[in-house]
């Protein structure tokens, strides 16, 4: 058991050899600056705290940016803070921070009011977007020679959106611009990394053929080379549903993956595995959307017969024991030959 010092109280606990009403009456808990300036990219709209940029309500980020700069004494720990702002122009607000404290197992509340002014500025990673700045350069191309409209959208929107999932964790990735170019597409990047990750992705969703190539733009203030890299990916002709041939053999193909692809036999109907190693051999036979459609007439087991799409004579055509026969069904001919495609 002591006692204070200035009004004689005996007390369990002191500070400084005061009692805690003595120590805590007229001494401030908190602090805040004069003023704090919230600077926001006029481009994004996000707010700069700390080294980081964030999507906030402004009303939310003046509030922030006021308890952040909140200072609290040493022996003082803070338990709750909240804060009221009231704005005097669209650029300045004034904000109050209320503080509820744990001063020796005692709450003690203080406040401490600032003003936050809103300033204009462009962040590092709108800055370099604005100014065209780009590292990597990924080329889109066919081993024909011409990217389909159909192909065209569906890359770049794989590559939009592999680019919105990575640039949520890292927003130093972005797309600078896109190009329509002769026999493709080129997407110019915001990093390497960024461009080898979506060659990489673009290679595995279509088994394509990838390669790259670095080229000095520059040193940097302390000497270092700059590159740039081209990440070149040439989609394959083929594709899921075209007729092909593989080894002699005219086939459907099924699937296609980063690991290769799966055929199907039109003869006998068998599935078999591709590695990615040997699907440079497949050669389109037709494509998917240029298949004959053919009315069947009848089903008799593993057969159907069905009216040829050019001659109308009746045909008949060998069928997987689980295929589902509607009304029509589309057929390739082979060879003057006619064969179901399932």
């Amino acid at each position: 058991m002591s006692f204070c010092v200035k009004c004689g109280r005996d007390c369990e606990e002191s500070l400084d050899g005061l009692c805690i009403d003595c120590w805590l009456d007229g001494r401030r808990l908190t602090s805040l600056p004069h003023h704090v300036d919230l600077k926001v990219c006029t481009n994004c709209g996000e707010y700069e705290f700390g080294d980081r940029w964030l999507k906030r309500d402004r009303m939310v980020a003046v509030q922030d940016a006021a308890a952040d700069a909140l200072s609290v004494i040493r022996d003082a720990v803070p338990v709750s803070v909240s804060t009221v702002a009231e704005e005097q122009d669209p650029y300045v607000y004034s904000v109050t921070v209320r503080t509820t404290c744990d001063v020796m197992g005692y709450e003690a509340e203080d406040e401490a009011t600032t003003i936050v002014r809103i300033k204009n500025t462009v962040c590092r990673r709108c800055s370099r977007q604005l100014g065209s700045y780009y590292e990597a350069i990924l080329q889109i191309r066919t081993g024909s020679g011409r990217l389909s409209e159909e192909d065209r959208e569906e890359t770049l929107a794989m590559v939009e959106n592999s680019v919105a999932r990575q640039a949520a964790t890292n927003r130093s990735l972005f797309i600078t611009k896109m190009e329509l170019v002769t026999g493709g597409v080129d997407v110019y990047l915001s990093s390497m990394s960024l461009g080898k990750s979506l060659a990489r992705e673009l290679a595995d969703f279509y088994c394509a053929e990838t390669k790259e190539s670095p080229k000095l733009v520059g040193q940097t203030t302390d000497g270092q080379d700059m590159y740039r890299i081209t990440y070149l990916v040439r989609l394959p002709e083929y594709h899921v549903g075209d007729v092909v041939v593989f080894q002699g053999h005219h086939c459907k193909l099924t699937r296609v993956n980063g690991n290769g692809g799966r055929l199907m036999d039109l003869m006998g109907f068998r599935e078999r595995a591709v590695r990615r190693a040997d699907m440079s051999s497949i050669k389109v036979y037709e494509k998917a959307e240029d298949l004959r459609e053919a009315t069947v007439v009848s089903r008799s087991g593993l057969e159907i017969q069905v009216l040829h799409p050019d001659n109308y004579s009746t045909v008949d055509l060998r069928v997987p024991e689980d295929a589902e026969i509607g009304d029509s069904v589309r057929v390739v001919s082979i060879e003057d030959v006619l064969y179901f495609v399932p």
